[in-house]
């Protein structure tokens, strides 16, 4: 097994000190041993103790036993195992023999809203049942150890976290249940090589294996989402806004007028936003496209902080922190976006059917009140 150089040890420092992460994020227990010896048994544990743990207290919070649920998905994408993640829970809670079980996997960060897509579908083919959606990304089986910058970011980034969602097609639930799906928009980049190749898992020069970050994520994943936003905006954007979208596009594609793009105002259909925690700079590059406040963005920075970057399940940290500060009133519009490998841009749209407050034992329950932090104090402290 390689290990670290010098210039790769600083590097990591320098962006660990800029990463927007704080000193309380979860690593596995692999990662605090030397010699370092990742085991096919420690990647189960950790993510084992992840996805059982979040379903152990979605059973408690909703009253409903593991044998009512009629669908599982399961999506985790560098860790693949046989049997797979959803077998795993299948047999642990004992879970009926004739459940339709999906496990989802190479789908990067988006994947959480694409199984949630995938249980709206099965839902409405299949009557008066529960559909359980289990987020995660495994960290023990997937540490990169060698000195190439662009594959030592993961590192840097991601933390050990996961969600577990519960969806219904029951009437019944309504008066119960905190959300109503209203839509989901999926964009998928992938036909683009520049796209395809802008996370991508790969060997470098020793033969290790890592995930590669582009430098042109950014530019990419911006031009994913104005391709969903143009989807998205129709369904949810008031009638004003959709005219001066409209009458600025013709403009500019019939008339060949110098006019600049005009990006609607989306804080007009949404009252919260839950953007992908990926990393500073992707919550930084969606705070200024989307023309948005420190507030609607305190969600996906706080979370940043306080967990690191928990690929799919992140979206639901931050509705947890939303919820957890009482923010969520009856009628509010959330949107949560998703950035993925393939090149992947993800939207889901809910809507509260009443006042929600934090779910017992949410992931916030002991840190809450010490949140929002100042980012910059913390930086400041950080680089002394």
């Amino acid at each position: 097994m390689a290990s670290f150089d010098e210039s790769s040890v600083e590097f990591q420092r320098k962006i660990l000190e800029n990463a927007g992460i704080g000193e309380e994020t979860y690593m596995p227990e692999v990662m605090h041993r030397v010699p370092l010896r990742v085991t096919m048994a420690a990647a189960r544990e950790e993510t084992e103790q992840v996805m059982f743990g979040a379903l152990h207290t979605l059973f408690a919070n909703t009253s409903i036993k593991p044998n009512d649920i009629g669908i599982l998905v399961v999506n985790c994408s560098l860790f693949n195992p046989t049997p797979s993640l959803s077998a795993s829970i299948v047999n642990k809670f004992k879970l009926r023999g004739n459940i339709k079980s999906f496990n989802l996997g190479g789908m990067g960060c988006s994947a959480g809203l694409i199984a949630v897509d995938l249980a709206k579908d099965l839902l409405q083919v299949h009557g008066r049942t529960y559909a359980v959606v289990v987020s995660t990304e495994n960290i023990t089986y997937n540490g990169y150890t060698g000195n190439n910058k662009s594959m030592l970011l993961p590192n840097c980034l991601f933390r050990v976290g996961g969600a577990a969602i519960l969806l219904s097609n029951k009437s019944s639930d309504r008066s119960r249940a905190k959300y109503k799906l209203k839509h989901i928009v999926r964009t998928h980049c992938g036909s683009d090589d520049k796209a395809y190749h802008c996370v991508y898992q790969k060997q470098d020069d020793a033969g290790l294996v890592g995930v590669s970050l582009s430098k042109e994520l950014m530019i990419v994943a911006t031009k994913a989402l104005k391709t969903n936003i143009s989807t998205l905006g129709p369904l949810v954007l008031p009638m004003s806004e959709q005219i001066l979208f409209f009458v600025k596009f013709a403009a500019k594609k019939f008339f060949k007028a110098k006019v600049k793009p005009y990006i609607p105002d989306f804080k007009l259909a949404f009252d919260h936003f839950c953007i992908h925690a990926g990393g500073r700079a992707v919550i930084d590059e969606l705070e200024k496209n989307l023309q948005l406040t420190p507030l609607h963005i305190e969600p996906s920075r706080m979370t940043l902080h306080r967990f690191g970057n928990t690929s799919s399940s992140s979206i639901w940290y931050e509705l947890g922190y939303i919820e957890a500060k009482g923010r969520m009133r009856k009628g509010h519009r959330v949107w949560q976006i998703g950035f993925g490998s393939g090149f992947k841009c993800n939207s889901a749209v809910w809507q509260a059917l009443r006042n929600v407050k934090a779910s017992n034992e949410s992931a916030w329950d002991d840190c809450i009140d010490r949140y929002p932090v100042n980012l910059e104090q913390v930086r400041g402290t950080t680089n002394l």
